[in-house]
Parts: structure tokens; sequence; C-alpha cells
């Protein structure tokens, strides 16, 4: 991807997420409208309430700030709302992300020893394959029979390795 039309790209997902956090901070501050709706029977209510005792409806018309106070009392229950949901949300894309990744990287990881001991088997077994040799040759050697015994089983030991990794590895994969 050449560097114009990467940064043609990058300047479009910055714009839209600028747009979309903004979108987000406006839904945040704006008022609840099921609030609303459960506010104005309560606020008939006061209404009644207010005409009989007219010294209480005095003292509310009196208090200028007492409707900025319900609306400061709202928005602060809305920022710890959506502060809660923000944390809940951040949680389950860690999960959705960090989970998958995690679980196909071990998979990964396990394929990836299992390779290396493949190739430490096969150098193994080509040894053991050159050494049957010179046990032909020299047929009342100890030392020539003790070197095959030993690339023997170090071949058969990183064989297991590497097919235990492998099987390691697709149950990780799976899920099991």
């Amino acid at each position: 991807m050449d560097s114009v039309r990467f940064g043609r790209v990058l300047g479009i997902g910055a714009r839209l997420a600028a747009k979309t956090m903004v979108s987000a901070v406006d839904a945040a501050t704006a008022p609840n409208p099921s609030a609303e709706a459960k506010a104005k029977p309560s606020a008939d209510a006061a209404s009644v309430s207010t005409a009989a005792s007219p010294s209480a409806a005095a003292g509310k018309e009196g208090v200028p700030g007492g409707r900025l106070a319900e609306r400061a009392v709202r928005t602060t229950a809305q920022v710890r709302q959506t502060g809660r949901g923000l944390k809940e949300g951040s949680k389950r894309f860690g999960e959705a992300v960090w989970g998958p990744f995690v679980k196909l990287s071990g998979a990964l990881w396990l394929e990836l020893t299992g390779v290396f001991f493949g190739i430490f088997a096969i150098f193994a077994s080509v040894n053991a394959w050159k050494m049957r040799g010179a046990l032909h040759e020299a047929a009342g050697s100890r030392d020539v029979h003790v070197r095959l015994a030993m690339a023997v089983a170090m071949a058969v030991v990183f064989s297991y390795f590497c097919v235990s990794s492998f099987v390691k590895a697709n149950r990780r994969a799976k899920g099991r």
C-alpha cells in the first residue's frame, strides 16, 4: 500500500472515530427520555401538593437553582452509569480481542516448538542411519554401538516431543 493511500485511509478512520466519539458524548450528556416520562406523573403529583400548601409552592419558586440541581443530579447519575458501562464494555472488548489471540498464539507457539523438535529428530535419525552403516564396518566396536543407541534414543525422544507438541496445539486450537 503506498503512503498516500495509507494516509488517506488513516485520516478517514481518524475522522470517523472522532465523529463516533462526539456522538457518544452527546448521547451520554443528553437527558434520559424515559426519566422524563417518569418525572411527568411525579410533577403532576407535585403540582397537586403545591396547590394544597401555598407556602411550599412559594419555597420552590423562590429557589432559582431547583431545576438546575435536579438536572445536575440526573447528569451525575448518567455519567456514573456511562462509566460503569464503559468499564464493562472495555472488559468485554478485551475478552473478545485478547482471548482468541492468546489461544491462537499459544497454539502457534506449540507448533513452532514441534517444528524444532522435528528438526532435531530428523538430524538424530540421519545420524543414526550413518552410524548403522559404520556398525557393519566395525562389528566389534563398543563405541559405535553406544553412539548408535544414543542417536536412536535421541531420535525417539525428539520425535515424541514433536508429535505431542502438535497434538497439544491441535487441542488448544479446537478449545478442548
